[in-house]
């Protein structure tokens, strides 16, 4: 197999990997936090009685965030390291940079997950309490 092809596919299951991994953190900790502040407790306990996994994930939402921190930063320099280049041949060139289109389309979509999730877990409950105070 050509090395530019297994190049290829190792980043894009990096890309897969960070946006699973940052869509983690948005059901483990930022999906909870959203549906109570819309009053839907009971849709909370709900899917925490469905999924359970849940609760350990958000009891460890340090370590949840810290890891999906780190695969963005794996996934960023891996996407946007210098001297990346794509192959001169025409099909193949073509090809890589379509790859490195959508690869860089979900790196960017995984970034505003993990944003999204961060600030309802960790900026949203007190910034509404120092609003309110």
């Amino acid at each position: 197999m050509n090395d530019v092809v297994k190049q290829w596919r190792t980043e894009s299951r990096i890309s897969w990997f960070t946006l699973l991994t940052t869509t983690g953190t948005l059901v483990c900790c930022a999906l909870p936090i959203m549906l109570v502040t819309l009053g839907l407790g009971a849709a909370v306990a709900s899917l925490t009685s469905a999924v359970p996994f849940l609760i350990v994930l958000s009891q460890h939402k340090i370590w949840v965030f810290g890891f999906s921190a780190f695969m963005l930063a794996l996934s960023g320099w891996i996407l946007y390291r210098p001297g990346r280049k794509c192959p001169a041949d025409p099909e193949t060139g073509r090809l890589c940079h379509r790859v490195q289109r959508w690869n860089r389309r979900i790196y960017w979509m995984s970034v505003v997950i993990w944003g999204i999730g961060f600030f309802a877990a960790y900026m949203a409950l007190p910034l509404q309490l120092w609003l309110e105070g």
